[in-house]
């Protein structure tokens, strides 16, 4: 990508031509995508269990090899011949990193450690034990595909795992209640059945908890002192931009406008920060130089903008049922999200009517589905939803691309490649 809103045009719906490893992405005026070429990837979208695509299924085919979640992003790469069950993947970091996760919370004084259980899904509202939707796991998957990466067992990115979510997992819950979330993952906010005041406290210590549980990686052997502490400063500084980018979030949702510059530098703290640092932590904990942390915290970074702008288009056009968040919610809080600021920066008719809308202060978080369907409707037209797709293509060839950089075994290298597919071919 060339040209966007970052230089003031945004990308047109219409007449796009995308070139692609192995496959030329093609989307006609109808708005539908095809790919066409020899040795593209294929991402087996079937599902089992209505939530995830379960395999990225890599394999030589014809022509006419496509894949595209409701977001319209399709994936066009490199052919091989065995696939890589991404569901298997994320299995083994719960696997791994869930019995010291839960540990790391019981820490926790009460009533904060059923509050924090009750948000990660393990008991019910009154206590129940329950086999709720914890989240992805994609962060600490990452955390020990990192180790993996310098030749080490993955349990020795256990600790970088198991911190990275206990991190993702403060911030979420700051987030639902600043953002005034009732629902997440298909059940209620924790803000909501415990109280603000609660899931304040249990955000601030899971941050704290993830520093611990690094530094007790020294203690009981899994890292050296010296590495235990890179790996302290490298969380600690992604959260410190995580913050940063929330803070930018917020404040933006008082603004008319913003630039397409403004959220990508929003979303390269909120989102990117904590996986970039999850994508070399395991590494850094295994004792890889500078060069190879640096190397894994771009791939990182780019598949952490990548999952930003899809989560952006989910966040307008996905489905409540399967995202588990609510409808139209960035839209009714007036979010500035990538697709919103590409549509602000085309200029043209569309995009006037969408400004004035979100300049009204009449009705503002109290606007009707016919309002909301209309605002969705002007983004769309002015171009936001075809340029996020567009952007996140980008960010995902640049974080393969990263990948390059680090000597690794074909295997992990093949795991990364899958679970940056799987992050932006979703519709969660």
């Amino acid at each position: 990508m060339t040209a966007g809103p970052a230089a003031g045009e945004p990308a047109r719906a219409v007449g796009r031509t995308v070139e692609r490893v192995g496959g030329i992405d093609r989307t006609g005026r109808d708005g539908r995508t095809d790919t066409v070429g020899i040795g593209t990837t294929r991402i087996d979208t079937s599902r089992t269990d209505g939530t995830r695509p379960p395999h990225a299924v890599r394999q030589h085919e014809g022509e006419g090899t496509h894949v595209e979640s409701r977001t319209g992003f399709a994936v066009g790469g490199t052919a091989h011949a065995e696939p890589v069950s991404v569901p298997e993947l994320l299995a083994r970091s719960r696997t791994l990193c869930t019995p010291p996760l839960r540990a790391a919370v019981a820490r926790l004084a009460a009533p904060m450690d059923t509050v924090a259980a009750y948000h990660f899904g393990w008991i019910d509202r009154d206590g129940t034990p329950a086999a709720g939707d914890g989240g992805k796991a994609v962060r600490p998957a990452l955390a020990l595909l990192s180790a993996q990466a310098t030749g080490a067992a993955p349990e020795v990115g256990v600790p970088g795992g198991v911190a990275v979510e206990l991190v993702h997992n403060f911030s979420l819950l700051h987030d639902d209640l600043m953002d005034g979330d009732e629902t997440r993952r298909h059940r209620a906010t924790a803000w909501t059945v415990f109280g603000p005041a609660q899931a304040i406290l249990v955000g601030d210590a899971l941050a704290t908890l993830g520093t611990e549980v690094l530094l007790d990686a020294a203690v009981t052997g899994g890292a050296s002192p010296t590495d235990a502490a890179r790996a302290v400063r490298l969380l600690t500084t992604a959260t410190r931009r995580l913050i940063d980018g929330q803070a930018m979030d917020v404040a933006f949702e008082q603004r008319d406008s913003v630039t397409v510059a403004e959220c990508l530098e929003m979303e390269g703290g909120k989102t990117a920060a904590l996986l970039a640092a999850a994508s070399a932590i395991g590494a850094v904990l295994a004792g890889a130089d500078d060069k190879v942390s640096d190397s894994l915290q771009r791939y990182g970074h780019h598949l952490g903008l990548a999952f930003q702008a899809v989560d952006d288009l989910l966040g307008i056009w996905g489905a409540t049922e399967v995202t588990g968040k609510p409808h139209w919610g960035d839209l009714r809080q007036r979010k500035k999200s990538l697709p919103v600021a590409a549509a602000l920066a085309e200029g043209g008719q569309a995009s006037r009517r969408l400004a004035e809308q979100l300049a009204d202060p009449k009705g503002r978080g109290e606007e009707g589905e016919p309002e909301l369907a209309d605002r969705a409707a002007l983004i769309e037209a002015a171009g936001g939803r075809a340029w996020t797709q567009e952007e996140a293509r980008r960010q995902h060839t640049t974080a393969l691309a990263a990948l390059d950089e680090v000597p690794m075994s074909d295997e992990v290298r093949e795991h990364f490649v899958a679970l940056a597919e799987f992050v932006v071919v979703r519709e969660r």
